[in-house]
């Protein structure tokens, strides 16, 4: 049965296979904001957060980014009050190494026993026996790469994960990285008006790693009237400029996994339809040298 996009407009961005085996529809959604101020303790609205994980996979969404460090473990939870028993579709990727000791407080553990414990953690507040994806938040400089890379490999033999990720990333420390064990992804700092992290994602383009843009919503300056984002908009409809970034991702590389997040419906809403967003060829390049 063809599938309704105008009920499941996530479906419109298209497919990925992460790690070659695991397939999510390209647009996901990043579970960070679902926490309180800080990205520490719960939400001040706990049932809107579990609407806003439950319309998500309404309208399509199969991909959803979350980690340990967010609430701590306030976001991994949400998700299973939300959504377990999970579909066979959908695919959840969580996080460690990243440390707490407040809001707004983030500190790079490594160490192979404190990522183990972690994992364990995640296992059981998420409810999976296996978790899909499972990304080194930080490289932590005080302890050995092949020390925390090592461990994950061991949770991936014992079939605690099943694909390793890494997250803010250099080129080199990718192909360090690579060194020790397989890497199916690279989650950093990326968006339309910040892309500093260009060279990784085209190494990533070129290796078939999947790549995972944070903070993907920024428009800065050309959100202003009469900007170039204007002129596009009236083009689609009214594409808000949010919509417009996420469309100018998701064009940019076919290994692009946009995961933007947010704590209310009706802007959940607005992200996901900008996978319906189609940008001509010259919409694509004005925007890409406006920024």
């Amino acid at each position: 049965m063809a599938t309704d996009l105008s009920k499941q407009p996530a479906k419109a961005s298209g497919t990925y296979r992460i790690g070659g085996d695991v397939t999510v529809d390209r647009l996901g959604y990043g579970a960070m904001q679902l926490t309180g101020p800080g990205v520490w303790g719960d939400p001040k609205d706990p049932a809107e957060a579990v609407r806003v994980l439950r319309r998500a996979v309404e309208m399509g969404v199969t991909f959803i980014d979350t980690a340990d460090s967010y609430g701590p473990f306030v976001s991994e939870l949400l998700i299973r009050e939300a959504l377990h028993p999970y579909t066979d579709d959908l695919v959840i990727a969580t996080k460690a190494g990243l440390s707490r000791s407040g809001p707004g407080d983030w500190r790079p553990l490594g160490r192979p026993e404190y990522l183990r414990q972690q994992c364990e953690l995640s296992l059981r507040h998420l409810g999976l026996d296996s978790i899909p994806l499972y990304q080194l938040h930080r490289i932590d400089a005080k302890v050995p790469l092949a020390d925390q890379l090592g461990e994950l490999a061991l949770l991936r033999e014992e079939g605690k994960i099943r694909h390793i990720g890494l997250s803010e990333v250099s080129v080199e420390q990718i192909e360090q990285a690579r060194a020790i064990t397989e890497i199916v992804s690279v989650q950093n700092l990326y968006n339309l008006v910040n892309r500093s992290a260009e060279d990784v994602l085209d190494h990533c383009e070129r290796n078939d790693l999947a790549f995972i843009p944070w903070f993907p919503i920024a428009t800065g300056e050309l959100a202003r009237p009469g900007g170039p984002l204007d002129a596009i908009s009236t083009e689609h409809g009214g594409a808000t400029p949010a919509q417009l970034a996420l469309a100018w991702l998701l064009r940019r590389s076919p290994v692009m996994l946009p995961i933007p997040g947010t704590s209310s419906v009706a802007h959940l809403e607005e992200n996901v339809a900008a996978a319906e967003v189609q940008l001509t060829d010259d919409e694509f390049e004005a925007l890409s040298k406006a920024s």
